[in-house]
């Protein structure tokens, strides 16, 4: 498994060694040990989530203020474009964002540590988003920064068309508001 740090510390991206050939490929998706060596971190998974959107829909930027949850993204059909905002007050990265284009080609992943906000872009016809989290969901806690918070900036590639969003990410705080 190869990891790149990315501008955000702690947002880790993994690539899997994947073994393919004319017939199609193998993966390991998650090995704790390989996991543990490569990012030196130990951690506890206890839910696994899988999400389906079609093209344009963007979920987030979604957070959990008691029991945050570290989460291990991947896509298995389809393309997104992932975005983690570092919302950590004491960071020296406090309003950043990095986003990364996983799908199902280039079988990246990403791992966001607790305390980060997420949200992704559908970016193919659909995708089928995958995600182990080291923490079970916790609705009362669960806050929204806005995706088009002008503060943060993100750079979302919409092709000049609006996303298509909940009604609870429509109504994300900006980052002064949290």
């Amino acid at each position: 498994m190869r990891v790149t740090p990315t501008a955000i510390a702690d947002v880790l991206l993994l690539e899997p060694r994947v073994f393919g050939d004319e017939r199609g490929f193998f993966l390991e998706s998650y090995n704790e040990k390989v996991f543990a060596q490569a990012t030196g971190l130990q951690v506890q998974f206890v839910q696994d989530n899988h999400s389906r959107s079609q093209r344009h829909v963007l979920r987030g930027m979604h957070f959990q203020t008691e029991n945050p949850q570290g989460k291990l993204v991947r896509v298995v059909a389809g393309a997104v474009f992932d975005v983690v905002v570092d919302i950590r007050p004491d960071s020296p990265t406090y309003g950043s964002w990095v986003g990364e284009e996983l799908s199902l080609n280039n079988q990246r992943q990403l791992w966001i540590p607790p305390g980060l906000a997420h949200g992704f872009l559908v970016l193919s016809e659909s995708a089928d988003f995958l995600y182990k989290t080291t923490e079970y969901y916790h609705p009362a806690s669960e806050r929204c920064l806005a995706w088009n918070d002008p503060i943060v900036a993100i750079d979302w590639p919409l092709d000049d068309k609006p996303p298509l969003v909940s009604d609870k990410d429509a109504k994300g705080l900006s980052l002064n508001q949290l």
